[in-house]
């Protein structure tokens, strides 16, 4: 008897969710056995050393997914579809090892930007690449040449890595958005017909899902680089392999996206190094104002899942764009508003 893709997708979850709940205490254990932790002081405000191995109990999870859905394949017509799988994998796993040196020896800038852009060429190699979107305004479709997809895909996975990478400042933060995106994708994946990918963003559910029971405030552990740079990469391909839902990750990542082009424009208009770390940060600076860690991420959470609510829901291109738009003018004045605060 042929198990119906709805009962493969659960067990895909429960596999990523239970292997990520046993593994992250390891990790926990790990990162305090080698003295991989962070003190407070600086950006954090947590108490005690923490680890930063976290990120192994989601890489477990999702690696661990992966291999219990690929014993329950799912036929596809997508010839193309394994290439990719592999570039998902390689590519993941590529940042993961990496995130692990960044958190062993603290890699300089330069470096950790090589690596990103490492793991943006495997997924260009593999087909993971931004090559066609539809025009919101003539709702035609636009396909583009190497000469432009292969740079414009550079850009949105390192951007995605950077954005995700930055955003790990709050207890639970990174973790409650990668599981609100990979479930917004999973559905979209499902209703388009995109049944044999579904379990790739369910992967990242359930391993995201098990890091965060250990993860939200007050953290036990935390992801690290190993996690956030794995996660970015996941978030970033995932939107091109979900059929190129750039408009999606766009909505349910916009607060974060454009809270780091903000604090690069803040930190060059301050005459700061844009990659020198500080509380510039939309969610420190709510910090700074006295909100609570937990309200702030719940209020992160709830934004990104009713953007990403929208994004399912509103079927308009010009639509979704004008949402987007409206979405960076009200988080421009914001951000400007507690800049000018903060300087004040």
């Amino acid at each position: 008897m042929t198990l119906p893709f709805e009962y493969r997708y659960l067990i895909v979850l429960l596999a990523g969710l239970s292997i990520s709940l046993i593994v992250t205490p390891l990790g926990k254990w790990l990162g305090e056995r080698y003295g991989v932790v962070v003190y407070p002081g600086g950006r954090r405000k947590h108490h005690g050393s923490v680890s930063l191995l976290g990120g192994i109990g989601i890489a477990a999870g999702f690696f661990g997914a992966l291999l219990v859905s690929r014993l329950l394949p799912i036929p596809t017509a997508d010839t193309n579809e394994s290439r990719r799988f592999w570039g998902l994998l390689i590519g993941s796993a590529w940042m993961f090892i990496f995130g692990l040196l960044d958190d062993r020896y603290e890699l300089p800038a330069g470096t950790e930007y090589l690596g990103y852009l490492l793991a943006a060429i495997i997924a260009i190699v593999t087909l993971i690449i931004l090559q066609q979107f539809n025009n919101p305004l003539t709702n035609t479709l636009i396909e583009l040449s190497a000469w432009f997809y292969v740079p414009l895909t550079i850009f949105w996975m390192t951007g995605m890595m950077v954005t995700v990478n930055w955003l790990d400042g709050l207890d639970g933060l990174v973790a409650g958005v990668a599981v609100i995106l990979s479930l917004i994708l999973g559905i979209h994946m499902f209703r388009m017909g995109q049944y044999s990918v579904v379990p790739q963003a369910i992967a990242v559910l359930g391993a995201s899902l098990g890091f965060l029971m250990y993860n939200i405030f007050p953290a036990r552990v935390f992801m690290g680089s190993n996690g956030a740079f794995m996660l970015g990469y996941l978030m970033g391909a995932l939107g091109l392999i979900a059929g190129g839902r750039v408009a999606t990750v766009l909505l349910v990542m916009g607060i974060p996206i454009i809270d780091v082009a903000w604090t690069i424009f803040d930190r060059w208009r301050h005459g700061v190094s844009i990659f020198q770390g500080d509380r510039r940060h939309l969610h420190f600076r709510l910090q700074d104002a006295g909100y609570s860690p937990r309200v702030i991420v719940f209020f992160y959470w709830g934004l990104c899942a009713l953007l990403g609510t929208l994004a399912l829901v509103i079927s308009s291109r010009l639509y979704k764009l004008v949402a987007l738009l409206v979405l960076g003018g009200v988080m421009l004045g914001f951000s400007l508003y507690l800049s000018r605060k903060n300087d004040g």
